[in-house]
């Protein structure tokens, strides 16, 4: 990844974690907040890679768990959006994108970024996780974030894109 595309990545983390803590979340009156780092870092993983989107899913992370009103421990975001990061990144990027794709894609991600958070919640028996509200809490969050990734996703494929286009092979 080169310095610039880097620097737009961070850029792009610190502002995703920025909106999730301190716009979305005390809008969302179930509780559950669109995971917009999440999202950001799948459209990363689609756009870079697999090992950029493993970077990407650690360092932002790490951003979501020394957020402010954090009440887990550092590093269970970090584990899983590294794993997302990573997982997004294997999707065949060979074929044109479309909208389907990168749904089905958010909605897979979200599913294992969110379960990995919350087993590991539930290994670690932190308070307030109760394997009862799992599946719900999980469902709830897969819901918001293929919604916010019809619009991230695109974006940030696009930023990257123009950061760096990829070069026109002719016969």
């Amino acid at each position: 990844m080169s310095v610039g595309r880097a620097a737009l990545v961070g850029a792009l983390l610190v502002a995703a974690v920025v909106v999730q803590v301190s716009v979305l979340t005390p809008l969302v009156p179930t509780g559950v907040a669109p995971d917009v780092v999440l999202v950001v870092v799948v459209a990363v993983g689609l756009c870079a890679g697999a090992a950029d989107g493993a970077v990407a899913g650690f360092v932002g992370g790490l951003l979501l768990d020394a957020a402010p009103p954090s009440d887990h421990l550092l590093g269970q975001w970090a584990l899983a959006l590294t794993v997302v990061g990573f997982l997004a990144g294997t999707v065949d990027r060979g074929s044109r994108p479309s909208w389907f794709s990168d749904a089905v894609t958010v909605a897979a991600s979200a599913f294992v970024g969110t379960s990995l958070f919350a087993l590991s919640g539930l290994a670690l028996d932190q308070p307030g996780v109760a394997a009862s509200s799992v599946l719900g809490v999980v469902a709830l969050a897969t819901v918001y974030d293929v919604v916010l990734g019809l619009a991230v996703v695109p974006a940030v494929r696009a930023l990257l894109a123009r950061l760096e286009p990829t070069p026109r092979v002719r016969w």
